[in-house]
C-alpha cells in the first residue's frame, strides 16, 4: 500500500481549503430562474420579478448611447424597483442609511455597485433602468432577459447585461 507523505497530504489539503475559501462570494449564491431578477439583500420586502411582472410596473423610455451605437432602452427606473421593496430614498436617503448601496450581478458573476444616493432621483438627476427592451424588441439572449442602463454614464461599464440579481447593502463600519 502507497503512503502519501503527511507533509504532502497536508500542505494538498491546505491548498484545497484556501481555493474553497477564496471562492467567489456569488458562488453560494441561489440561482434564480431563468427570467427572472432576485432582489434582496437589507430591504424590508425582498422579491423575484419575472418578465410579466416588470411589465406591469411603471416605465421609462430614453436614448442613450453604448460604444458609439445610440439606441432606444425601455424599462423600469432601478430607483422604483427599490422603492417598491422598502430601500430608504428621498427624505428617509439620510445618516446611516447613506451607508447602503446596490450589487448589480449578472449570470456570469459580473457585477457592479452603485450607491444609493446614485440612484435616488431626489439627489442624482440621471436615470438608471432595468431594461427589458431596446429599440422596441425583447433584449436578446446575449443581453437580457434584463439589463441595467445608466443613461448620463460616460462609459457602460455599469450597463450589466443577463441581470440576475440586485443586492442593497450596507457598507460596514470599522
Amino acid at each position: 500500500m502507497n503512503h502519501a507523505n503527511p507533509w504532502v497530504r497536508c500542505a494538498v489539503s491546505v491548498l484545497i481549503l484556501a481555493a474553497c475559501a477564496s471562492a467567489p462570494v456569488w458562488a453560494d449564491t441561489p440561482p434564480v430562474p431563468a427570467g427572472s431578477v432576485a432582489i434582496g439583500g437589507e430591504i424590508a420586502t425582498p422579491r423575484r420579478l419575472d418578465d410579466i411582472a416588470l411589465r406591469k410596473l411603471p416605465r421609462r423610455a430614453f436614448d442613450a448611447t453604448e460604444h458609439g451605437t445610440t439606441a432606444h432602452w425601455e424599462g423600469v427606473a432601478l430607483s422604483d424597483l427599490l422603492s417598491d421593496a422598502g430601500v430608504p430614498l428621498g427624505d428617509a436617503l439620510r445618516g446611516k442609511n447613506l451607508a447602503l448601496y446596490v450589487v448589480v450581478s449578472a449570470a456570469d458573476g459580473y457585477r457592479v455597485v452603485y450607491s444609493l444616493a446614485e440612484l435616488d432621483p431626489a439627489m442624482r438627476g440621471g436615470d438608471v433602468i432595468l431594461a427589458d427592451r431596446r429599440n422596441g424588441q425583447p433584449l436578446d439572449a446575449n443581453e437580457g432577459p434584463f439589463r441595467i442602463v445608466a443613461k448620463d454614464d460616460k462609459r457602460p461599464a455599469r450597463w450589466v447585461r443577463q441581470v440576475v440579481a440586485i443586492d442593497v447593502l450596507r457598507a460596514s463600519l470599522r
